[in-house]
């Protein structure tokens, strides 16, 4: 039984999404796979692996990721817990924290910016939910 739940934890992890060039999503996302966009997502990205924002991307909501690679425009708060990496193309309107940044020639950010962020933890409401529920059926 404790090899299904571990294959199982290594598969949710290992999944990948993407939102495609030309779609618009309006809501959060949370995942605990990769995910790479294309497109424009109107919400919060929350992802306990990696977030790719491709260069016609446009995310308007938080970025949260243990790492992350922009290549397109996010419009709010950037919090990385491992690596950050703005290519040449990215734009970035917000604040970013992350543990390690990386900033390529001809990216843009506008926001402050805080490094050595180790205590920033990823917990999706999915975890949360599933944490209340333990509680509840211990009691």
């Amino acid at each position: 039984m404790f090899n299904k739940e571990n294959q199982a934890t290594a598969e949710i992890m290992n999944s990948n999404n993407i939102i495609g060039k030309g779609t618009t999503f309006t809501g959060n996302i949370e995942t605990f796979g990769n995910i790479r966009i294309e497109g424009k997502v109107v919400g919060d990205v929350i992802s306990k692996s990696k977030v790719a924002v491709g260069p016609s991307a446009v995310i308007e909501g938080k970025l949260l990721a243990q790492v992350a690679e922009v290549e397109g425009e996010v419009k709010g708060k950037v919090e990385v817990t491992d690596l950050l990496i703005l290519k040449p193309t990215s734009k970035v309107s917000g604040d970013i924290y992350a543990n390690k940044l990386t900033v390529e020639s001809g990216a843009k950010f506008d926001g402050q910016c805080k490094m050595g962020q180790k205590n920033l933890k990823i917990e999706l409401n999915t975890e949360k939910e599933n944490g209340i529920k333990k509680l509840k059926e211990a009691v």
